[in-house]
Order: structure tokens, then sequence, then C-alpha cells
């Protein structure tokens, strides 16, 4: 028997309380990522449902890991003396998951990330103090096997310090 229905090529949309692709939940992220604080209340006017439609799918989407609301702080504005992102290109036969786990390890530390390209890892290092920079310059990275080469660049004005959802969604 032949069907006169078309079948699909591309996956289904996945839609649900916890569901990056649900189109509620994406108004819900925008509207936090605005302000993180904003009121169930003003998100549910906002998005015309009620307050706890709002509240269940934030919880929801905090547990399963999609949502994570914090405070961001702008490194250069809170007068650091030492901001630096730096370029590491891991040794052989090191890996950078092991370096990147190593590293993470320290308060200065504040990003870490694996990339492909020129480094392996880029991390984001923030001290009180050159010389706090200094130091963990010498002891964890210039003194270590794990790293090959590195290239530190330093902060000189921060423009934008924010993780938007860029995605659109139709």
């Amino acid at each position: 028997m032949a069907s006169n229905s078309a079948i699909s090529t591309t996956s289904p949309r996945l839609r649900g309380i916890d569901s990056p692709d649900d189109d509620l939940n994406q108004g819900i992220i925008k509207l936090l990522q605005g302000d993180g604080r904003l009121p169930y209340k003003e998100v549910a006017s906002s998005l015309g449902v009620s307050e706890g439609t709002i509240r269940n799918r934030v919880q929801s989407m905090k547990r399963s890991g999609l949502l994570k609301i914090v405070a961001l702080s702008d490194p250069m504005a809170l007068r650091y003396k030492a901001d630096a992102m730096i370029g590491i290109k891991v040794a052989s036969p090191a890996s950078p998951r092991i370096v990147a786990e190593r590293l993470a390890q320290f308060s200065e530390v504040v990003y870490v990330l694996w990339v492909s390209g020129r480094y392996d890892l880029l991390i984001e290092v923030v001290c009180e103090t050159s010389e706090a920079f200094q130091s963990f310059l010498e002891i964890h990275c210039f003194g270590s096997d794990d790293i090959d080469q590195l290239e530190v660049m330093t902060g000189i004005e921060m423009f934008k310090n924010q993780f938007l959802l860029k995605r659109q969604f139709t």
C-alpha cells in the first residue's frame, strides 16, 4: 500500500519543559539574559503564561543544565592588576584535557577552553597583583613539562563579558 505522505529528512525539534528548542524556553532565556533577577511574574507577563509555568520551566532548565543564572563581573572594572588570556600549546604526550583540568584547579584561572587552531587551550588568568601573575606563570606554566609553548595576551580594555544565546529558533 503506497502512502501519499512525505517522509521528513530533518530531525524533529525537541520540545518540552527543559528542551533548548522549545519556544517558551527560548523566551525565558532571552529575558533572563537581560536581567537574571527578573521576577517570574514579569517574565510570565511578558510571555503570556502563568508565573507557575515560568517557575517550573526555570527549575527544570536549571536541573537539566540548560540554564545557569550567575553574576558576571568585569575584571577590568574591579581594577585587578593582571588580567590576561593565555594561549597554550600542549607538549606531547600530554593531552589538552589533562592540562586543562590541572590549570582549572587554580583560583587565578577563571576561564579554560579547549580550542582548535594555533593553540590547544585558551585560559584567562586574573590576579590581584602583577607579582602574583608572574608567580602563576613561573610555577604553573613555564615550569611545566606538559606545556610546550604559550602566548600571554594582556587585557587592555573590556568591551563585553557576557555569553548570549545566539541561535535563532523558528
